[in-house]
């Protein structure tokens, strides 16, 4: 029996780095064991905000890779401001007041003139390609992936084109993502992207999402089939021989002006002032993108020497962090647009042995994660007492050598069965 051949375009694939890429890398491994031979389409020439070569060695030499040229904004507004370029085309928005016109520019650009995104340029080259690949390769099936969002459009014409199935996942919202309200979009720009989000919505023949809150979301604006398959972990060589020394909260991953959990920084300062064993051998590691908003609130909250930003590191290392930490931070903005954001790490937390602190919006999907499988305490921006007993608690047991978790039901979320599962919807559509 010959396996049924899809087509999955995507923009972030190896060498890109961060959380976008993790889904389809793992996805396309695991395929093939479920008679589904995977089709990677993706840019030749990407501006990638983030780059791990290390992830190239996770793909197989088997699969085949489709690439063409994009021709992106990105490098001419570093012509401009090449940091300003950098950041934002990451995700780093500053705050308003602290915005340069230059920065106001660029969002007032990106926003307005490149709808739904600043890929937007690769969709007819893609759509000339793709049909004529397609055709003579008999693909009857292509999914779809953003952000960007403008790969979904890519999907759209290719279904009106050639009435291929197709499949769009979602791996954040479109028009309800958080930074989308800091685009300065104007009416007009804010009704064209919710025109194309319906349109994309209702062409498609099954939708998939990360979180239960996108899936309420979507269901109030079309009647087309929608799927929960959240992020996941995946099996890995990285090894600890035990815990730090020190008393360890880490953040993996990016902490955007936006998320700057202030109740946080409040507690730790009043512990480090109190209890003096807990401000000799307390640590805060940063492992990521960190905005200036972010730096700022730390040291005005006198823990700048007990700081350790890491920047950037290699998925490998990002694993190391998390087993070797005491204590795992997960911190998303309070807003009810970000109940629906499952950050892919948290899988990769879950898997660490290391508890999770996390703060965000009352009743997130994330808190119904962690709760369900044991790995941690979550906590509403307003729970600053039980948040600071809570990290008493995790240092206690820490001095007693008793910082332990003991994970429950964490089977369903391997990248293998969530794989199974979208091989069923493959094979259903």
């Amino acid at each position: 029996m010959s396996k049924k051949r899809v087509l999955i375009i995507c923009y972030y694939w190896p060498p890109a780095g961060g959380p976008g890429v993790q889904r389809w890398l793992k996805f396309v491994k695991y395929l093939p064991e479920f008679d589904i031979e995977p089709i990677v389409y993706c840019p030749e020439n990407p501006n990638y905000p983030i780059v791990d070569e290390s992830l190239v060695n996770e793909i197989s030499k088997s699969i085949t890779i489709l690439k063409q040229p994009i021709n992106e904004p990105y490098g001419l507004a570093s012509l401009f401001s090449k940091n300003s370029a950098k950041k934002i085309s990451s995700g780093v928005i500053p705050k308003a007041k602290k915005q340069s016109f230059i920065e106001k520019a660029m969002l007032y650009v990106r926003g307005n003139y490149f709808i739904p995104d600043a890929r937007k340029n690769w969709i007819k080259p893609s759509v000339s390609f793709l049909s004529n690949y397609i055709k003579k390769h008999q693909i009857e099936i292509i999914i779809t992936t953003g952000p960007p969002h403008s790969l979904h459009l890519i999907g759209l014409n290719l279904k009106q084109q050639l009435g291929v199935k197709w499949l769009a996942d979602f791996r954040d919202p479109w028009t309800t993502i958080g930074y989308h309200k800091d685009l300065k979009l104007t009416k007009s720009s804010e009704a064209k992207h919710k025109d194309l989000e319906l349109k994309v919505l209702n062409a498609t023949d099954e939708i998939i999402v990360t979180s239960s809150h996108t899936k309420n979301e979507f269901k109030a604006k079309t009647e087309q089939s929608i799927s929960v398959i959240t992020n996941g972990y995946d099996s890995h060589k990285v090894r600890v021989d035990e815990k730090d020394d020190l008393f360890t909260l880490s953040h993996i991953g990016s902490l955007l002006s936006e998320r700057n959990p202030s109740i946080l920084w409040e507690v730790l300062s009043e512990l480090i002032k109190e209890n003096e064993t807990f401000s000799k051998i307390f640590k805060l590691n940063l492992v990521g993108v960190v905005s200036d908003d972010v730096l700022e609130s730390i040291h005005n909250n006198g823990l700048r020497h007990h700081l350790n930003i890491v920047g950037y590191v290699s998925h490998d290392e990002a694993i190391k962090f998390q087993m070797q930490s005491q204590v795992l931070l997960l911190i998303e903005i309070d807003t009810d647009d970000t109940k629906a954001i499952i950050p892919g790490k948290i899988f990769e937390y879950l898997i660490s042995e290391t508890p999770i602190l996390a703060i965000g919006p009352k009743d997130a999907d994330v808190e119904q994660i962690i709760k369900t499988t044991n790995t941690g305490t979550y906590f509403s921006y307003n729970e600053k007492v039980e948040l600071k007993t809570q990290i008493l608690n995790y240092f206690e047991a820490y001095q007693n050598n008793n910082l332990k978790v003991n994970a429950i039901g964490l089977q369903p979320y391997s990248r293998k069965a969530l794989t199974k599962k979208l091989s069923s919807i493959i094979n259903n559509i």
